[in-house]
């Protein structure tokens, strides 16, 4: 498929999103154009109006070697390279993502970023796609020592939600792994589009290149297909037990698919099953390094996830609410695992997700 016939539909996915978006009046500005140069620029909260419908964030964005434990409420994260990223995921044991999105915080496989720490062990095969407009991370984990329950189909996070302040509220990104930053290391550029699934033990993110067009940004991570999971959003050959950097081909977005010739999308359904016409394919990739567990996360330990000594406030008022009929998901195999599951719990304000996990 041409990137122009992409482009076009692109502006399509762009145009449904914005049309479900509904900005909350006390706090109008969306997440994605809320930018900070890391690390001086960086508020302690990025969203702290008490007045807002889902009220301030619940954790802080200045994380440094005071806030770094297990009970960090840490929600600036990171994503660089195999050995050094982050994912989100829950402040308190045993939760799921559908009642938690809002408060999740980061929790990285490298010290230094003021986070909670991944215990070691906790995950058990990564494979990153790297490509010209985006960088992809998938893989297998043990979640419950994300502090996540043990059945937790689970969901997406993502800086925009229904009223463009992001899941989690405040959650900030940045990299250093990109070609526009110029190799260097020491200085991280905020990246404004990215999205992350987590459930069934299985994870995926992807971090769009901000110095990528907007158009590719939108496309390469955008958020409408919230239902799909991994599959179908970040099409990918991790194997559980693998840890590997490979270089990619471009994804064909969720939603675009050709059948007999023609150039189709799929539009996810606002109620009812979620079944989509077609099956992802898996980008081609290349010059894959394979890498040892125990060499890349060496100042991992095996901690006990512990209860945060703040949970934060409670959530109270009222949000867009997405579900779907349940079904019982797969048991993840160790080769190419695939996973389908239906969150069959409803948070007060949690979005819920049926989870497609990696194909």
């Amino acid at each position: 498929m041409s990137r122009s016939a992409l482009s076009a539909l692109f502006v399509v996915a762009l145009a449904a999103k914005s049309a479900f978006a509904q900005p909350d009046p006390a706090d109008p500005t969306p997440l994605v154009s809320k930018t900070y140069a890391y690390p001086s620029g960086i508020p302690y909260q990025v969203d702290y109006n008490t007045a807002a419908i889902r009220g301030p964030q619940t954790g802080y964005n200045i994380c440094n070697s005071t806030t770094e434990n297990q009970d960090s409420l840490c929600q600036t994260s990171m994503v660089n390279h195999i050995d050094d990223f982050c994912l989100w995921a829950p402040p308190m044991p045993n939760a799921t993502i559908g009642d938690t999105e809002q408060e999740e915080v980061a929790w990285c496989t490298k010290p230094g970023h003021g986070t909670r720490l991944i215990p070691a062990g906790a995950l058990t095969g990564v494979q990153v796609l790297v490509t010209s407009a985006y960088i992809q991370i998938a893989g297998f984990m043990d979640q419950t020592q994300l502090n996540m329950n043990a059945e937790d189909y689970g969901g997406e996070l993502d800086p925009h939600g229904a009223d463009l302040r992001g899941n989690p509220l405040g959650g900030l990104m940045y990299s250093n792994a990109f070609p526009s930053n110029n190799g260097n290391n020491n200085s991280y550029q905020q990246v404004i589009d990215w999205t992350n699934f987590m459930g069934s033990d299985i994870f995926c993110i992807t971090i769009c290149d901000p110095a990528s067009s907007q158009t590719d940004q939108d496309g390469y991570c955008q958020n409408i297909y919230d239902l799909m999971g991994c599959t179908y959003n970040m099409p990918n050959a991790a194997q559980n037990g693998t840890f590997e950097v490979c270089d990619s081909d471009l994804k064909t977005p969720a939603g675009i698919y050709v059948t007999n010739g023609v150039t189709m999308t799929y539009s996810q359904p606002a109620t009812g099953p979620v079944d989509p016409p077609y099956t992802p394919v898996t980008p081609a990739s290349s010059n894959c390094v394979t890498y040892q567990s125990a060499a890349l996360y060496t100042g991992l330990t095996a901690a006990t996830p512990t209860a945060s000594g703040s949970s934060g406030a409670s959530a109270t008022g009222a949000a867009a609410t997405k579900s779907s009929g349940s079904s019982s998901p797969a048991s993840p195999t160790t080769n190419a695992a695939m996973a389908v599951g239906v969150s069959s719990v409803t948070g007060v304000l949690g979005t819920l997700f049926a989870m497609a996990f990696l194909s």
